[in-house]
């Protein structure tokens, strides 16, 4: 777009409207903060034809940012680690909490309750310099924005006292079963990847992640002596164990921001035909996340052993769960294992395992 012709009066207020409506869209769009600001400001850079657009979000001091990104034509460059705030124009909005408007440079507060942020973006200065419509316009969106940006800072504390709770559970379930019967650091790492293989969105990645810490918290309630039996189970000792993804999901039910992760719990068990437990899903029935799991907790079993199994090498337990494709596993998800099977770090996975001996 041409500077000269920015924004001509019967184009401004049709601007804001679809401007409003492309923040709007924007905050709702993802639920990672990082990705909102990049997006945010990247948007920002293109609505009002600038040089530059440089977000900062602010600690409680206001004296340091969490978060900064400068978009610079195509590039952009983020700095998210706490950094002392040192530019003049930053602390004179801070200090002040209004706009500052200068021929080619406009900056704005970003205030919910307190400040939060600053906006600065800067034009050419052979181009046309900032007026008041730009200005209100870029407070309107700002207003927009820090809804989200708000919006997502509490949303990730709440995850992250989530995943601290998580964590804790894991603990406390490690004390209860014996290092050999639990999963190697690397587990949910693979988990995620082949979610990420397989495009699953935000949301369905971060159930995923929560499940392939807890699915086995059923076995919490399995007696020792059939946990850490070296020989083959009984009929009887086998029922026990297969009741563990029905106690697994039965513990973490009171838990409400855990509803998503518990069908995976309670399936990751089931097999592609029809023949695994507890419910006998085939297909289409086994939620996906499930499926997911499903290959690399088998992948796992296989590569770090059990005490009733010898370990296998890493071609061989691949070569094991391609056979199976279609039968015990979704050819769906085989197909993605493989192409991240071939990013799978053989060497560290072979040093978590021979640690877990």
């Amino acid at each position: 777009m041409n500077t000269k012709s920015y924004l001509t009066p019967t184009k401004k207020y049709k601007t804001l409207i679809s401007a409003i409506h492309a923040i709007y869209r924007l905050v709702n769009s993802t639920f990672e903060l990082r990705d909102l600001v990049i997006r945010l400001s990247r948007l920002i850079y293109q609505l009002f034809n600038s040089q530059y657009c440089l977000i900062t979000l602010l600690n409680t001091t206001k004296e340091h940012s969490l978060l900064r990104c400068l978009v610079i034509g195509k590039k952009k460059y983020i700095i998210d680690k706490k950094t002392r705030v040192s530019n003049r124009i930053e602390k004179r909005i801070i200090k002040k909490l209004s706009a500052i408007r200068q021929d080619n440079l406009l900056g704005i507060p970003l205030v919910c309750e307190d400040i939060t942020g600053i906006i600065i973006i800067k034009r050419d200065k052979r181009g046309v310099p900032f007026d008041r419509f730009d200005q209100e316009m870029l407070m309107t969106l700002g207003e927009q924005a820090i809804i989200g940006i708000k919006t997502l800072q509490l949303y990730e504390e709440q995850q992250k006292i989530v995943l601290g709770s998580i964590k804790s559970l894991v603990t406390l379930l490690d004390t209860r079963v014996p290092q050999e019967y639990t999963h190697s650091p690397y587990f949910s790492h693979l988990v995620i990847m082949v979610a990420h293989q397989m495009h699953l969105d935000e949301k369905q990645i971060e159930s995923l992640k929560y499940a392939s810490m807890l699915h086995d918290a059923g076995k919490a309630d399995i007696p020792l002596e059939i946990l850490t039996k070296t020989s083959k189970l009984t009929p009887q000792e086998y029922k026990i164990i297969k009741r563990h993804p029905v106690t697994g999901a039965q513990i973490l039910r009171h838990l409400q921001i855990l509803r998503p992760v518990i069908p995976i719990i309670m399936h990751h068990h089931e097999k592609y035909n029809g023949t695994g437990y507890p419910s006998r899903l085939k297909k289409g029935q086994i939620p996906q996340g499930a499926r997911i799991m499903a290959v690399a907790d088998a992948f796992e079993a296989m590569v770090y052993g059990r005490p009733y199994r010898e370990r296998m090498d890493i071609p061989s337990a691949i070569k094991e769960i391609k056979k199976k494709s279609g039968t015990q596993f979704d050819p769906r998800v085989v197909e993605a294992f493989l192409k991240v099977a071939k990013k799978i770090k053989t060497k560290k996975y072979l040093q978590v395992s021979d640690k877990k001996l």
